[in-house]
Order: C-alpha cells, then structure tokens, then sequence
C-alpha cells in the first residue's frame, strides 16, 4: 500500500442545500482546498429544490433566512414579502452558487451509498451510487436535517389506483385542479399545504394525526423603509442576530407569563398573533412558554380560543384543538384555520377514527365511511436528523459504522464530530442547536473551516473528537432538553415521529449565542475535546499565514 499517496481532492461535501453550498464556498474559495460536492437531486437547493408542494414556503421570515456572508446577492435580489417561498428560495440559491463559481465542482445526479476512513493514509474513500470511489481528507456531511422522507405504513396502499405523492417529493405535472384530494399530516407542512390545496381541489380531505398549534404567518409585503434600514445596517443586524437564542430577527422576551396580570398576557399573545410566525409567539411574547407549566397552558387557552372563534363548526373546531402542551417547533400560516370554513374540506380525527385501510379508490375509516380520492398526499414528515446518515454505509476507526456508534442514541460533539471518525464533519448532525438553521448552518461551517484551516497549518490532518467530550455533551443536551416543555410531546425534534420509536434528545436547546459561547471556549482553551494527530501526509500544504484559516467564532 502506498500510504503516502495523497487524494487529488481535499474535500468532499454531501449535500448541496444552505449548508452545501455554504461548505463548498469556505473550504474551496475561502481556504483554497480541492473541493468537490456530491448532491442526489439534479440541482442544488436541498429542501427548496424537493418540497415543491402547492403553498410551500419559509416560516423563518426571509430576511434572517438567507446568508449573511453574501450581501451582494441580497442587495441585488428582490425580497417583497416576509416569507420567501420556495421558488424565490431555489432561485436565490441558484444565484449564490453562479456568483461564487460553484456549480463546476458539484457532481448532480450522484448520491453517495458508502464512506470509509483509511487509517494508513488518513483519508476517507467515498463510494457514490455509480461506483465511483473517491477520496478526500476531509469529508463533510450536509445532507439536511429533514431529508429522508417518512411515510405511513397502511394496510392496503399498494390497492390505491389513484395518485400518492409525498409533500418532499412533490412531482413539477401533478395538478390539484377539481381533483378529489385527502392529505395525511398536519404539521410544518401540512398546514401549508392545506389551504393551497383547498383553494382548487374539488374536495379536500384533511386526515388528521394530531392537532397543532398553529398561529398565523403574518406574511406582509416588507416595507421599503426596512429594507434600506436593513442593507445599511445588514453587517451590525447579524452579529445582533448571532448573540440570541433563536436568532428569527424579533425581540425575545424578557418577561415571565405569570408575573403579569391576566389581561396584560392576552394583550401580548394579540398583538404577536396580529404580527405572525410561529417563534415569535412561543419565544417573544414570554420567556418562559417553553419552560414554565403555567405560562404554556395560558398561551395554550389562547391559541383554543382562536380556534373556537375562528371554526364555524363546533365540532371541527374541537378537532383542530390540541390539549397537550405547545410544546412542539413552533408552526405557523396564514389562514390555516379559516379553511375549514369552506364547502368543500372535510376534517378526520385520526385519533379518534383511524385509518382502517387504503383501497383502490380511497381511504376508508374506522367508522366504515368511505372516503373517494383522486390524489393521496403525505405530508408526514421527514427521519429529521440521523435519517440521511441511516442510509449510508460510514466506516471509521477500526472500520466501526457510524450507525452502530449511534445504536438508538445518536450522539456527537457539538453536531459536528463523532469519536472515532477523524475528519468527518457534520453540519446540523446529532445535537446540533436548536434555532433558526440559517445562521446555525453558517455557525457550524466556520467552525468546520477554522478546524480544517488549523489542520492544514499544523500539517497534522487528522482531526478526531474525544469520547469523554461526545458524551459530556451529549448528556448536558438531554439536562437542557428536561428543562423544558419540549420533551412532554411526541414529535419529530425528538424523532418520535417514526413508528415505533420513543423521544430522543437530538438538539441542543440553549440557544444560538450560547452555542456559539461553548465554540469561543473551545478556542480559548485549546480545542479542549479535540486532537490534532498526524497522518501520513506530515507537513503542510501550504506556508502558514492568516488567510488559510478560517476565523474563529467569536
């Protein structure tokens, strides 16, 4: 074996959604690395390039949804509204990829089956779906917090003659018009699709797992006296954006539920009802709707209370009421509730009337009715998290998977290493923060970019993270996750979504600033959990100077 062969390329990136394309601009534009990307899809985008449904659009309000290293792009793009949707999105990442010369290193088409580090030569061998086998040193994965799509095991859907489509693969000649539609999901997704949908098909049926706590998007045109005030202060607005929790560009609260009268809470809960989105109203009405009993259940009432005013039919009404906490990521649209209004939707309770079987013409339910559809629609979710990991074959030390490392716990240093698996970097992997993924993603990459940087200085590329810090960090996300609410619900954060298995801690819930906190401790300690280590490549690529690292997160 000829281990002082080095690879022709440094880097591989998997995945070319916000975090891809982020990826491959640091590492090949910014740290001058040999790059290439592997993206499955036929173009770039990864959420936005999938989820093409009817009504698909951001909940993050579009101005904190995007780069912050790219002015150039935004101050040529046209943002109108508050929420980009899914075509302004695909667009404007397309444009941010042409602009930085990074289309040229992506490989379409190409899905990756298998990695394997070579502990010899410290490199790792990447096998993509055509057989291909090429290697890097350094292997970062971005494959997307919600990529693997989750779909209902029901008796009998094979029998179905008409259309089943899940929402994250949502084919460009499929049309609604007239049709006979039933959806399964009312989640993120759902509740965007259904009015969307209700709005042309002849008849929608909603088929309803669990209610959701869903308060309006507020999607306004944006004003033109923000958007100066934006791009003049576009490089002050983010590092205030940085040192919050959320990071989703409003105030988060300060102010305890309980510690105000009755009247003033219903007057906050308003008026961040009439402003919109879902974060707002969970994180910057009070500060403690996601920790305290008490201030949950009066955001709950409220939230009912709408409801009940909103729904004409006590019934249905009663059905899209949930009784558990608000304790779920927060959704939010624009007139979801108000169509249930109309002629032409029907609600069903799968709580309370499941799903008997799927046959040739429809759904029927437990009751015996049966319900005649043209198109059947999941709009049931993802594997969040470990599902895109689930689906490869990633071997590290002494040839160990990284699914067997994980077992029904996946865990990491920080969502970004795993021990064992020296120079694999994870953007958004296990235990990652909780907040808006926009700067989370950019968080995570500068971070990869300032260990890869120093690595290459040093001239000692391989970088592996401890067991003891993998743990301790594990265990002080599952101690920040039992301070909250959020654990008491079954839902997709914790991976509870897919049949069969319970709730699992799969974020960091402390906040983008103190993320970023722990990161500037780990610089200034001397990357306390990490170790640099040599390979067989022993001396650098290039003379040590300011410019091929990465700045560290400050």
């Amino acid at each position: 074996m000829d281990i002082d062969r080095k690879p022709a390329i440094d880097a591989i990136v998997i995945g070319t959604g916000i975090a891809g394309i982020y990826a491959l601009h640091k590492l090949g534009n910014e740290l001058k690395l040999k790059v290439r990307g592997f993206e499955k899809g036929a173009g770039v985008g990864g959420t936005w390039f999938w989820n093409r449904y009817p009504g698909a659009r951001s909940d993050t309000e579009s101005f904190v949804y995007r780069y912050s290293f790219d002015q150039e792009t935004y101050d040529g793009w046209n943002w109108t509204q508050k929420y980009a949707s899914q075509g302004q999105m695909l667009a404007y990442l397309n444009a941010v990829v042409d602009r930085h010369g990074l289309r040229p290193l992506i490989r379409f088409n190409t899905r990756v089956v298998a990695a394997t580090f070579d502990e010899a030569r410290g490199v790792w061998a990447v096998e993509t779906s055509d057989g291909e086998v090429v290697e890097a040193r350094y292997l970062v994965t971005s494959v997307g917090v919600l990529s693997k799509l989750n779909k209902p095991n029901l008796p009998g859907l094979d029998r179905f003659e008409g259309r089943q489509v899940h929402t994250g693969a949502w084919p460009d000649d499929l049309s609604l018009e007239g049709k006979k539609v039933g959806v399964i999901g009312t989640g993120s997704t759902g509740v965007q699709f259904i009015p969307a949908a209700a709005a042309v098909a002849g008849h929608l049926t909603v088929f309803q797992r669990s209610a959701q706590y869903c308060v309006p998007a507020g999607n306004d045109q944006l004003s033109p006296d923000f958007i100066r005030e934006y791009r003049a202060n576009f490089g002050g607005y983010w590092d205030q954006l940085r040192q919050t929790r959320i990071a989703c560009g409003f105030a988060e609260a300060g102010v305890a539920a309980m510690s105000v009268s009755a009247e003033e809470r219903t007057r906050v809960f308003q008026e961040h009802w009439d402003a919109g989105n879902g974060f707002r109203f969970m994180f910057g009405t009070f500060c403690d709707i996601a920790i305290d009993p008490a201030a949950n259940e009066a955001a709950c009432d409220f939230i009912r209370e709408k409801i009940a005013t909103i729904v004409t039919d006590p019934a249905t009404a009663a059905k899209l009421s949930p009784r558990e906490p608000y304790a779920k990521r927060p959704v939010c649209a624009d007139g979801y509730y108000e169509t249930y209004n109309r002629p032409n939707v029907e609600l069903v309770d799968l709580k309370a009337n499941p799903i008997a079987e799927v046959n040739k013409r429809g759904v029927r339910t437990a009751d015996g009715k049966q319900h005649d559809l043209d198109v059947l629609v999941y709009a049931t979710g993802f594997e969040c998290v470990e599902g895109s990991y689930r689906e490869m074959r990633i071997a590290g030390r002494d040839g160990k998977l990284l699914v067997d490392h994980w077992g029904d716990r996946p865990c990491s240093y920080l969502g970004i290493s795993v021990h064992g698996f020296p120079n694999l970097f994870m953007v958004l992997g296990p235990n990652s923060v909780f907040s808006n993924l926009a700067p989370a993603i950019e968080t995570q990459v500068d971070w990869i970019a300032h260990l890869v940087g120093r690595a290459e200085q040093l001239g000692q590329l391989t970088v592996d993270t401890d067991a003891t810090a993998e743990d301790e960090w594990t265990v002080q996300c599952e101690h920040m996750a039992a301070y909250t609410l959020f654990p008491q619900v079954k839902s997709w954060i914790f991976g509870a979504n897919i049949e069969g298995r319970p709730n699992r801690v799969l974020f960091f819930f402390g906040g983008l600033a103190a993320y970023r906190e722990k990161l500037a401790e780990i610089v200034s300690s001397g990357y306390a959990g990490y170790s640099f280590a040599p390979a067989a490549f022993h001396t650098p690529l290039r003379a040590p100077s300011s410019d091929s690292v990465a700045t560290p997160i400050a």
